[in-house]
Protein backbone atom coordinates (compact mmCIF):
# COMPACT_ATOMS: atom_id res chain seq x y z
CA UNK A 1 0.00 0.00 0.00
CA UNK A 2 1.32 3.82 -0.90
CA UNK A 3 -0.15 6.55 0.76
CA UNK A 4 -0.65 9.86 -0.96
CA UNK A 5 -1.77 13.34 0.21
CA UNK A 6 -3.20 16.67 -0.74
CA UNK A 7 -4.44 19.62 -0.10
CA UNK A 8 -7.09 22.31 -1.53
CA UNK A 9 -8.70 24.90 -0.30
CA UNK A 10 -13.03 25.33 -0.26
CA UNK A 11 -14.36 29.05 -1.45
CA UNK A 12 -15.18 30.98 2.39
CA UNK A 13 -18.86 30.34 2.17
CA UNK A 14 -20.30 28.88 5.00
CA UNK A 15 -23.45 27.69 3.13
CA UNK A 16 -21.34 26.48 0.22
CA UNK A 17 -19.12 24.46 3.26
CA UNK A 18 -22.06 23.20 4.46
CA UNK A 19 -23.53 21.72 0.32
CA UNK A 20 -19.92 20.48 0.04
CA UNK A 21 -20.27 18.00 2.98
CA UNK A 22 -23.19 17.26 2.25
CA UNK A 23 -22.36 15.80 -1.13
CA UNK A 24 -19.46 13.85 0.67
CA UNK A 25 -22.07 12.31 3.03
CA UNK A 26 -23.16 9.92 0.23
CA UNK A 27 -21.09 10.42 -2.86
CA UNK A 28 -22.52 9.29 -6.66
CA UNK A 29 -22.20 5.42 -6.83
CA UNK A 30 -20.08 5.88 -10.37
CA UNK A 31 -17.70 8.11 -8.36
CA UNK A 32 -17.05 5.67 -5.84
CA UNK A 33 -16.74 2.89 -8.17
CA UNK A 34 -14.65 5.35 -10.34
CA UNK A 35 -12.29 5.44 -6.97
CA UNK A 36 -11.96 1.34 -6.09
CA UNK A 37 -11.28 0.80 -10.26
CA UNK A 38 -8.14 3.01 -9.93
CA UNK A 39 -6.79 0.90 -7.59
CA UNK A 40 -7.86 3.62 -4.15
CA UNK A 41 -8.48 1.07 -0.96
CA UNK A 42 -9.15 4.26 1.23
CA UNK A 43 -9.47 7.76 0.75
CA UNK A 44 -10.30 9.87 3.64
CA UNK A 45 -10.70 13.91 3.59
CA UNK A 46 -10.70 16.50 6.61
CA UNK A 47 -11.85 20.03 6.76
CA UNK A 48 -10.38 23.01 8.99
CA UNK A 49 -11.91 26.34 7.82
CA UNK A 50 -11.58 26.18 4.37
CA UNK A 51 -8.66 24.30 4.38
CA UNK A 52 -9.44 20.52 3.21
CA UNK A 53 -6.55 17.36 3.64
CA UNK A 54 -7.27 14.31 1.70
CA UNK A 55 -5.27 10.99 2.36
CA UNK A 56 -5.42 8.14 -0.32
CA UNK A 57 -4.33 4.51 0.15
CA UNK A 58 -3.71 3.05 -3.10
CA UNK A 59 -2.33 -0.89 -4.29
CA UNK A 60 0.17 -1.60 -6.97
CA UNK A 61 -1.91 -1.32 -9.33
CA UNK A 62 -2.84 2.80 -8.88
CA UNK A 63 -1.14 5.07 -11.16
CA UNK A 64 -2.41 9.04 -11.64
CA UNK A 65 -1.93 8.79 -15.17
CA UNK A 66 -4.65 5.76 -15.66
CA UNK A 67 -6.63 7.56 -13.37
CA UNK A 68 -6.11 10.90 -15.18
CA UNK A 69 -7.21 8.76 -18.66
CA UNK A 70 -10.00 6.98 -16.59
CA UNK A 71 -11.27 10.43 -15.38
CA UNK A 72 -10.89 12.09 -18.27
CA UNK A 73 -13.82 9.81 -20.34
CA UNK A 74 -16.18 9.34 -17.70
CA UNK A 75 -18.89 12.30 -18.37
CA UNK A 76 -20.49 11.25 -14.70
CA UNK A 77 -16.76 12.59 -13.28
CA UNK A 78 -16.82 14.99 -15.31
CA UNK A 79 -19.79 15.73 -14.19
CA UNK A 80 -18.78 15.24 -10.57
CA UNK A 81 -15.39 17.53 -10.83
CA UNK A 82 -17.27 20.03 -12.18
CA UNK A 83 -19.92 20.63 -9.43
CA UNK A 84 -16.74 20.05 -6.77
CA UNK A 85 -15.34 23.14 -8.64
CA UNK A 86 -18.16 25.03 -7.55
CA UNK A 87 -17.35 24.45 -4.07
CA UNK A 88 -13.33 24.59 -4.07
CA UNK A 89 -10.76 27.24 -4.85
CA UNK A 90 -7.51 27.12 -6.11
CA UNK A 91 -4.46 27.04 -3.95
CA UNK A 92 -2.21 30.24 -5.02
CA UNK A 93 0.91 27.98 -5.51
CA UNK A 94 -1.17 25.47 -7.45
CA UNK A 95 -0.20 24.82 -11.18
CA UNK A 96 -3.04 25.99 -13.50
CA UNK A 97 -6.04 23.45 -13.55
CA UNK A 98 -4.54 21.38 -10.41
CA UNK A 99 -7.36 21.24 -7.87
CA UNK A 100 -5.71 19.10 -5.14
CA UNK A 101 -2.33 19.28 -4.86
CA UNK A 102 -0.24 16.49 -3.72
CA UNK A 103 1.86 17.05 -0.55
CA UNK A 104 5.49 16.33 0.84
CA UNK A 105 5.48 14.00 3.72
CA UNK A 106 8.64 15.69 5.88
CA UNK A 107 7.69 13.69 9.22
CA UNK A 108 6.88 9.82 9.95
CA UNK A 109 7.30 8.39 13.56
Amino acid sequence: MQRYCFTVDLKDDPALIEEYERHHEKIWPEIEQSIRDAGIGNMEIYRVETRMFMIMDVNDSFSFEKKQLADQVSPKVQEWEALMWRYQQMLPFAKPGEKWVLMKKIFQL
